[in-house]
């Protein structure tokens, strides 16, 4: 563990923490284009290489799928190369999420979730990285400040460890995380060096002694097929190698992250799952009600890609109910994505607790203390009487 005099605490942003990550990281290459509001992540990458403070070639790209291109070919020549966006704009680098995930590029993007218009709106949803969620990228998920940084920093080496060799997408909360001033303790410049090491890649375009080819066409008599099942197979071996640069990260930080935060879930019969930073508005409300008496808790998910399943039926298949409370929507499913898929975790576990969908916070929708509650009360009426009165429910909403 790192000691006192290794570590800064002080208080910034989420996008200052991103950033200062990022510097830390010293990448070779940072392809960015602004937008609200990942902007000042931009900002900051570049005022640190005009100051000095950072060795990157910063790219002054035209636009998102331009900076994720930059980041692709950086990356096939050998690079270690980062990127940062938000909604429309990680919208618009669709088309090359699937090229740097299917040419197994360890690109590391800190994504500033924002709503996806329209009608235009700037505020907090997970819309943006949900509609990237079969992209092939890992997703982390991030409460606070803090835990921002720390999953910048271990997103390095999760892309970049033999066994996996996939991109990783970082995400937190816009405007409510990522403007919010927050105390967040910074490892020491030389620490975090030493921690992420220089990278090695497996091939280069640059390297003319041993020549490779990427991205060539692969079609009907090619081996698409086999690449698709090789990448499933690196995103499966992600999930130990995650868990294992976890736990080396708590040893140096102190700080402890697996794929999920179970938060008074132990003795508790109704729970909500959540991402970001409506884990904090929950634990406060769990300690609330705990006080009143209520058997509630909450599970927190970092990792929904590579998702759980087994872990997460484990940690919830005691509970009489379960609330998935989500900042994104999946117009034709019944409730959100995390709902469909963690219905789908416990399905075969055989006696299983009633999951419930709740809807909250589109377009950046307050969060609340009495909508969790709300939550809370419909769960613990679920578990009384073994089924839920309305199978999805949206928190907030206002009535017409």
């Amino acid at each position: 563990m790192t000691t006192e005099t290794e570590r800064k605490v002080t208080i910034i942003t989420g996008n200052q923490a991103i950033a200062e990550a990022m510097r830390q990281i010293n990448p070779d290459v940072a392809a960015v284009y602004p937008i609200t509001p990942q902007t000042d992540v931009a900002e900051r990458l570049s005022t640190f290489v005009a100051d000095g403070l950072l060795d990157t070639v910063y790219v002054p790209v035209e636009s998102e799928h331009s900076a994720m291109s930059a980041c692709v070919g950086a990356a096939a020549a050998g690079a270690r190369a980062v990127t940062a966006t938000s909604s429309q704009g990680l919208a618009y680098m669709q088309e090359v999420l699937y090229i740097a995930s299917g040419l197994r590029l360890p690109i590391v993007m800190a994504n500033v979730n924002r709503a996806l218009s329209a009608p235009i709106n700037i505020h907090c949803d997970h819309s943006d990285s949900m509609g990237a969620r079969d992209s092939g990228w890992i997703q982390l998920y991030s409460e606070n400040a803090q835990e921002a940084y720390d999953n910048v920093l271990q997103a390095v080496r999760i892309a970049e460890h033999p066994d996996v060799s996939l991109p990783v997408m970082v995400n937190m909360d816009g405007f409510i995380i990522s403007h919010g001033s927050e105390v967040v303790e910074l490892l020491d410049d030389k620490v975090v060096r030493e921690f992420v090491g220089e990278y090695q890649p497996a091939f280069s375009l640059l390297d003319v002694d041993h020549p490779v080819t990427i991205g060539p066409f692969d079609g009907l008599h090619g081996h698409f097929f086999e690449h698709k099942k090789a990448q499933i197979e690196a995103m499966d071996r992600a999930r130990k190698v995650i868990l294992d640069i976890g736990r080396e990260f708590a040893s140096l930080s102190g700080r402890s992250y697996g794929f999920f935060e179970e938060y008074r879930l132990a003795d508790a019969e109704v729970a909500v799952v959540v991402l970001n930073s409506a884990a904090g508005t929950g634990k406060i409300v769990v300690d609330e009600l705990r006080e009143q008496g209520l058997p509630v808790g909450l599970l927190k998910l970092r990792v929904f890609r590579p998702f759980p399943s087994a872990e997460l039926a484990d940690a919830l298949r005691k509970l009489k109910a379960v609330g998935v409370l989500e900042r994104a929507v999946s117009p034709g499913l019944e409730g959100g994505p995390v709902f469909a898929e963690l219905r789908s975790a416990l399905f075969d576990i055989g006696i299983s607790p009633k999951v419930v969908s709740f809807i909250y916070g589109l377009g950046g929708r307050e969060f609340r203390p009495e909508h969790a509650k709300e939550a809370f009360s419909s769960l613990l009426s679920t578990g009384k009487i073994g089924h839920a009165s309305n199978l999805v429910n949206y928190l907030g909403l206002r009535r017409r």
